[in-house]
């Protein structure tokens, strides 16, 4: 479907990681990728410009991380971003340019793209935020079902199959998601759609939209 499509989702490409995702038409396609691509790229990264610390792990010197953050690789920091205080990096993370992310944010297997703000109390798993998109406090990825099958994305009636286990969500450029928000496994945001607080969202919601509860949504224009 083409409203899924990487293409169609990302209009900004504005990533380290977008030669990764150009592979792929779709983005639950990408998810397992993420740790050999970075990897593959961090062993080509200009050492002006970053530094290996442990294990699989590359941080722009312009990057500011908190020394209470926890870090495990494969991770890329890329330029001018910010890990605050007690942020958890689990691992298959890429942070992009200038994003931002928040005490206790809790990181896996995703790619943020330039520009991202998760910074406040967010869980972000198997998922892929795009440019200047935003998580408010106690925003979360849910990223694995109940019944623990395989995630499928519900998109204009049709259920589309991933194939996979572990999917949290896609966000495409300048997505505000309202804070204590939850984003069910296979969820799709098109870009520039605002999610009010407190929503439970699943499915494919259409860019520049706003998401007011389940079966309620608007165009903004």
């Amino acid at each position: 479907m083409k409203e899924l499509t990487n293409i169609e989702i990302f209009e900004d490409q504005k990533t380290i990681a977008w030669e990764l995702i150009a592979q792929y038409e779709y983005p639950y396609d990408v998810l397992p990728h993420i740790g050999e691509f970075i990897v593959k790229l961090g062993e080509s990264l200009p050492a002006d410009r970053f530094e290996k610390r442990g294990d699989d792990i590359w941080i722009a010197k312009s990057a500011v991380v908190a020394p209470s953050a926890c870090l495990n690789g494969p991770a890329i920091i890329d330029e001018e971003a910010e890990v605050r205080h007690c942020a958890f990096i689990r691992g298959n993370a890429i942070v992009g340019k200038g994003a931002v992310v928040g005490n206790s944010t809790e990181l896996k297997n995703v790619i943020l793209f330039d520009g991202v703000q998760v910074p406040h109390y967010n869980y972000v798993g198997d998922s892929l935020l795009g440019y200047k998109s935003h998580m408010g406090a106690g925003s979360i990825t849910s990223n694995v079902k109940s019944d623990k099958t395989l995630v499928e994305i519900r998109c204009g009636g049709e259920k589309v199959k991933t194939g996979r286990k572990k999917m949290g969500a896609v966000l495409g450029s300048f997505v505000e998601v309202g804070c204590g928000s939850i984003l069910n496994p296979g969820t799709v945001i098109g870009s520039h759609t605002n999610v009010y607080p407190l929503s439970s969202v699943r499915g494919y919601v259409p860019g520049g939209s706003i998401y007011k509860k389940q079966g309620e949504i608007v165009q903004k224009y």
